[in-house]
C-alpha cells in the first residue's frame, strides 16, 4: 500500500533500522489518529509492534475505548497492555499528559521496547503553534511538538512518525479498514483552548496546517541551535565554587544574549537543587542585568562586575548560592 510505504519511510527517518533494539510501542487512544498509527505500524512492522492504551479516569467512556483498542490490537495479532493512571491535583490537561508519558515510560522499560510512537499529526502541530503564539510563548514553546525525543526518566526514544500527515489522511486509513473509531467529546468541547483553536482553524480555509507545522519545525531547529549555544555557555562561562563555610554555588560570566542566559540560569538553579520556570528566569535576568539581586527556586543570585582572567576584561559576574534558611545566621 502506498500509505504503508509512506509511513515506513517517515518511521525510518526518525528511527533507523540499525538503531532498533526492540519492538515499537504505540500509544493508542481509540481515536482515528492513533488507530491509523496502529494499522500503519502493523503493516510496516509485522510482529514488531506492541500497543498500550491508557485510561486517565476522567470519563466513563474511557474503559470502553481502551477495550476497543485491545480488541483491534488482538485482531491484528499485536500484544496489548491496558494502563491506568491517577492524576495529581492541578492543571487537568498538564497532569494527564505528565501521567500518560510516565506510564508509557514504565511500560516501555518493563516490556523491552525499542521506541514508543504517538500519533501527533500536522493539524495537532498547527493548533499547538497558534495556541502558543496567542499566549506569547518563547522559542522553546513555539517549537511545538518535537518529532523525536526521549520518554521521561529513561533513554527510550519517543517518536512521532505521522507528524507530517494531515488528520484527514489518518482518518482515511481507519475508514478504509472499516473500523469505527472512538469519539472523545473533549475534542469538540469549547471549554478547552485546543478545541476552540481547532474550530477556528476549521473555519479558516486560507490557513494551511502543513505550512504552519513546517514553521514549527523550523522553530524547532532554531531552538536546537540555541540549546547548543547554551551548552557552550555553561561549559565556558559557569564556574563551580564553594564558599568559606562550605556552601556550594556557581559564578556565571554573563555576556551572552538574554535568551541564552535564561537557559544557563535555569541550569544553575537545577544544579543547586531548585526549580524555576523560564518566565521566572527571565525576570531574574532583568533584575541581575539592572544590578539588583534576584531570588528564584530557593537560590539567591547576586550581580557584580569583575575582571575575568580568562577573558582579560571586566565582565558581569553573577554569583548563585542556595538561599539561607530564614532565621539562620551565616
Amino acid at each position: 500500500m502506498q500509505v504503508t510505504a509512506r509511513f515506513a519511510a517517515d518511521l525510518a527517518a526518525l528511527w533507523p533500522e540499525e538503531d532498533r533494539a526492540g519492538p515499537l510501542g504505540l500509544a493508542v487512544s481509540g481515536g482515528p489518529d492513533s488507530l491509523a498509527l496502529l494499522l500503519l505500524a502493523a503493516e510496516a512492522l509485522p510482529g514488531q509492534v506492541a500497543v498500550a492504551s491508557i485510561d486517565h479516569g476522567l470519563r466513563p467512556e474511557a474503559a470502553a475505548e481502551v477495550a476497543l483498542v485491545g480488541r483491534i490490537a488482538r485482531e491484528q495479532g499485536i500484544p496489548f497492555t491496558a494502563l491506568t493512571v491517577a492524576l495529581a491535583p492541578g492543571n487537568l490537561m498538564a497532569e494527564a499528559r505528565a501521567a500518560r508519558y510516565a506510564a508509557l515510560a514504565r511500560w516501555a522499560e518493563d516490556t523491552g521496547l525499542g521506541a514508543v510512537a504517538t500519533a501527533h499529526h500536522a493539524d495537532d502541530q498547527a493548533e499547538t503553534l497558534l495556541m502558543r503564539l496567542n499566549r506569547g510563548s518563547g522559542i522553546a514553546g513555539l517549537a511545538g511538538v518535537r518529532a523525536q525525543g526521549t520518554l521521561p526518566g529513561c533513554d527510550i526514544p519517543l517518536i512521532r512518525p505521522v507528524l507530517g500527515w494531515r488528520k484527514a489522511d489518518l482518518a482515511a486509513v481507519v475508514a478504509t479498514a472499516g473500523i469505527t473509531p472512538a469519539d472523545d467529546p473533549s475534542n469538540t468541547n469549547l471549554a478547552f483552548d485546543r478545541a476552540r483553536m481547532r474550530a477556528a482553524l476549521a473555519g479558516a480555509e486560507w490557513l494551511d496546517p502543513l505550512q504552519i507545522a513546517a514553521s514549527a519545525a523550523h522553530l524547532g531547529e532554531a531552538w536546537q541551535a540555541l540549546a547548543w549555544y547554551a551548552e557552550l555557555d555553561w561549559h565556558e562561562m559557569v564556574m563551580r565554587e564553594v564558599s568559606d563555610i562550605g556552601t556550594p554555588g556557581f559564578s556565571y560570566c554573563a555576556n551572552v544574549p538574554r535568551i541564552i542566559a535564561i537557559e544557563t540560569i535555569l541550569r544553575i538553579i537545577r544544579e543547586l537543587g531548585g526549580h524555576a520556570t523560564r518566565a521566572e528566569a527571565a525576570r531574574a535576568w532583568e533584575r541581575l542585568w539592572a544590578g539588583e539581586n534576584a531570588s528564584l527556586g530557593g537560590v539567591l543570585a547576586v550581580p557584580g562586575v569583575e575582571r575575568v582572567e580568562k577573558v582579560g576584561v571586566p565582565m558581569r559576574v553573577w554569583r548563585f548560592r542556595p538561599e539561607p534558611v530564614r532565621g539562620s545566621v551565616n
